[in-house]
């Protein structure tokens, strides 16, 4: 394929972590390896990161001067975006804007907008929704309306490809399944890594957002039972949240201080270290996509269990998880199920790490995603009528709505097109240097086998 020039479009990136925001780094960075042309347009974190900024291995980052309104998300507002946009993609002359995540509302507009500029739009939904709340219906609904003219989705996962074609109602042809991946080297267990026997300390490890979503009831509810029937048992609990006040009040009632360690937030550069104390992973959530930690922690050589909700069941082989549902009694169960695999030295880390390496990689994940261009750009765009009339056929009610909106929007991007003539706005006139690039990857990748030798040590 041909290099292309593309625009990441989200409100979720650093320096914010998590598993959208990381998706989006190591996707441009493997981007940029194969040749095209990368940015990502994001919000601002005032005071240091506003306007233009530079990451490693020569991502180019633009942080909009937009306030956030709860959990990173920026107000939408359909029209106050389009001069940026418009003003970056003729900047940088961008080719296809790829938008991330249903919650984004920088990247329902990028998509909105690209189609005035004659820009090829790709979507990546990250997470899964419900049918039956007032939230589910909106954000459902709105995502339908921002997807009726988008070029193609990619989901993480066949359950998310299913959940995003109901909602969305978007043709299945569209949707295309790329997982996620990690970068193996940064979780390798220690080469001396040995399998706790029978009598051994068994440290558990959890490392979530300490929320409702991510069952985080379910934990404050298995633990005291898991720590009375195996007295070798321990907790080690990372991570932040409105459900951590339930842990601590757990732990003080059932006097579990020195078996239930909190550690409090954790920076996604620590977790190999924390995930390296532990023999089996817990994760309770109860929805989930794809399930990043999961890949992780088995990487690290860690058993995991886990509910068996959304795509985690495509995560890892049978052999390397024990599934629950999201119940009490069935994630003790299966717990009590992981610690005997594991006091009987049935599971073992190096080998659960070289097959995490051989399933997942960035690399695998950006040559399918070109592909996914690549179709993108063979295939005829929607010109103006088509889109009104794609509009239109949302419904009764919304379909007018979203139909004013694209109007408006374009009557907006034709007064920009007059106040703010093209010839008038500077173009970036610098060609990447193919080889100053791959002197720049290499020192990147150096660094990351450095980090992940520093962390196994």
């Amino acid at each position: 394929m041909e290099p292309v020039n593309i625009a990441m479009v989200c409100d979720f990136f650093h320096p914010n972590v998590g598993g959208v925001e990381n998706h989006i780094y190591m996707l441009s960075a493997n981007l940029l390896r194969r040749g095209h042309k990368v940015i990502v347009i994001t919000h601002s974190h005032p005071p240091d990161r506003v306007g233009i900024r530079w990451l490693l291995p020569g991502l180019k980052v633009y942080y909009i001067p937009f306030p956030t309104i709860a959990s990173s998300a920026t107000l939408p507002n359909f029209l106050t975006f389009l001069p940026y946009l418009r003003s970056i993609v003729l900047r940088e002359n961008i080719q296809l804007i790829h938008a991330h995540a249903s919650l984004s509302a920088l990247g329902h507009e990028g998509i909105l907008h690209a189609h005035h500029m004659g820009v090829r739009t790709v979507f990546t939904d990250h997470s899964l929704f419900g049918f039956d709340d007032a939230a589910s219906i909106l954000t459902n609904k709105l995502l339908e309306a921002t997807l009726r003219n988008v070029d193609a989705a990619i989901c993480v996962s066949h359950t998310g490809r299913e959940n995003t074609v109901l909602r969305a109602r978007l043709r299945p042809s569209r949707v295309y399944v790329i997982p996620n991946a990690i970068v193996a080297e940064q979780f390798k267990p220690a080469p001396d890594t040995t399998t706790p026997g029978p009598s051994d300390t068994i440290t558990i490890v959890v490392l979530s957002r300490l929320a409702y979503r991510k069952g985080i009831d379910l934990l404050v509810a298995a633990a005291p039972r898991i720590c009375s029937k195996f007295p070798n048992v321990r907790f080690v609990v990372g991570g932040d949240g409105p459900k951590l006040i339930d842990i601590l009040q757990m732990r003080e009632k059932n006097l579990l201080q020195d078996r239930i360690e909190m550690l409090g937030p954790i920076r996604h550069s620590d977790a190999s270290k924390v995930l390296a104390r532990g023999s089996i992973f817990l994760n309770t959530s109860l929805t989930e996509a794809f399930g990043i930690a999961i890949l992780e922690a088995a990487s690290a050589g860690l058993y995991v269990v886990s509910t068996r909700v959304g795509g985690v069941p495509e995560v890892l082989p049978a052999d390397m998880v024990s599934f629950s549902n999201p119940d009490e009694d069935d994630v003790v169960r299966a717990m009590s199920e992981a610690i005997g695999v594991v006091s009987a030295g049935k599971h073992d880390p190096i080998q659960a790490y070289e097959r995490v390496k051989g399933f997942y990689d960035w690399a695998e994940v950006a040559r399918r995603t070109e592909r996914v261009y690549q179709t993108v750009f063979e295939t005829p765009s929607y010109d103006f009528w088509t889109r009104m009339r794609r509009t239109l056929d949302l419904g009764t009610f919304v379909g007018p709505i979203f139909a004013i909106i694209l109007l408006v929007d374009c009557l907006f991007f034709a007064f920009l097109e007059w106040w703010i003539p093209e010839r008038e706005i500077d173009k970036v006139q610098r060609h990447w240097d193919r080889e100053k690039f791959s002197e720049l990857a290499r020192d990147y990748e150096e660094q990351q086998r450095n980090d992940a030798r520093d962390a196994v040590d």
